[in-house]
């Protein structure tokens, strides 16, 4: 029989993602779509693009499922969590970053979901801290350097698209702004830092300093981070290394040919490739936010849990053009 699976905030972007791949995926049935603010209106109505695909309505009423995807506002999961209790067997896949750095909640410890490097904690668990969208590409394209203990100090910059603002308006999110424009926040602030220090210094075994810049795009969807360390290995050896982390990896390639954002937009997938000159050596990596950064993700990690084939429901191509 197929899992139930319910959607908290089906109305925002990650939401409405996790509709689009959940709708075609053979192991579950969508039971419920929650949403306060949107409660009675067609899903199909708020995102013509689902018209063919998904016509429930919203409810501001939640039900008993096998696996709920919470895609809440930041620090409003745990609220929604203790209005509304959920039984210990259900699976339970936090968006949000209430659980990426204090795991517990109540009787449930949190794993945080990355999955090429917590495969075996994954498995079978009823509790994930989905990452970010900048952790996991940053965080993809650093760690194979991390578990060689050769990380210092890294200076990354990264450019996601509008999308990752979420759907409430902004300034910066209207067409007339971010159109022909690109503009840096939170310089060396932003809050995917911690979560990320969190993981490099585990597994770099000593203190790993984070000069991050995030810029705004002038485009709906990706992330493109560019990670500068300084290195005596030659490039040689850090692709070797890079390629034996990922090797068996469904989603993650390391690439020796130029990285785009075209090549992961409508994907699960993380692109990365390595360049050097002299002692420094720059790591790019691309993801879509949405999908390995957000719903994807969240999908990757409920098949693992559920000790389903990892990539069922996410074998996506990207959009060229």
């Amino acid at each position: 029989m197929k899992k139930t699976v319910g959607i908290v905030g089906a109305n925002g972007y990650t939401g409405s993602e996790l509709i689009r791949l959940l709708a075609f995926h053979p192991h579950v049935t969508l039971s419920f779509l929650y949403s306060r603010s949107n409660s009675g209106t067609r899903i199909s109505d708020l995102y013509p693009d689902l018209t063919t695909v998904c016509d429930m309505v919203l409810t501001n009423q939640a039900e008993e499922v096998d696996i709920l995807f919470l895609c809440l506002p930041h620090k409003e999961s745990q609220n929604w969590l203790t209005q509304n209790p959920v039984a210990n067997e259900t699976l339970v896949v936090d968006l949000g970053n209430d659980f990426r750095l204090e795991g517990n909640f109540e009787s449930r410890e949190f794993i945080y979901g990355l999955p090429e490097i917590n495969k075996k904690q994954l498995i079978g668990s009823k509790s994930i801290a989905n990452p970010g969208c900048f952790a996991t590409a940053i965080q993809l394209g650093l760690l194979p350097l991390a578990e060689k203990g050769l990380l210092d100090e890294v200076f990354t910059t990264g450019i996601t698209g509008s999308t990752g603002a979420g759907q409430s308006l902004q300034v910066t999110t209207h067409f007339t702004w971010r159109n022909d424009n690109v503009s840096a926040y939170k310089t060396l602030t932003h809050q995917h830092v911690d979560e990320i220090l969190q993981q490099l210094t585990a597994f770099n075994n000593k203190e790993v300093t984070l000069n991050f810049v995030p810029w705004r795009g002038d485009f709906a969807r990706g992330i493109f981070t560019s990670s500068t360390v300084k290195t005596d290995l030659e490039l040689e050896e850090i692709e070797q290394i890079y390629q034996d982390f990922y090797a068996g990896e469904p989603f993650v390639t390391v690439s020796r040919k130029a990285v785009d954002l075209k090549q992961v937009v409508n994907t699960n997938r993380c692109v990365i490739q390595i360049e050097k000159s002299g002692n420094v050596a720059v790591i790019h990596s691309a993801i879509d936010n949405l999908l390995k950064g957000a719903s994807g993700q969240a999908v990757q990690n409920m098949n693992i849990a559920m000790d389903w084939e990892e990539n069922v429901g996410l074998n996506l191509k990207p959009v060229a053009f």
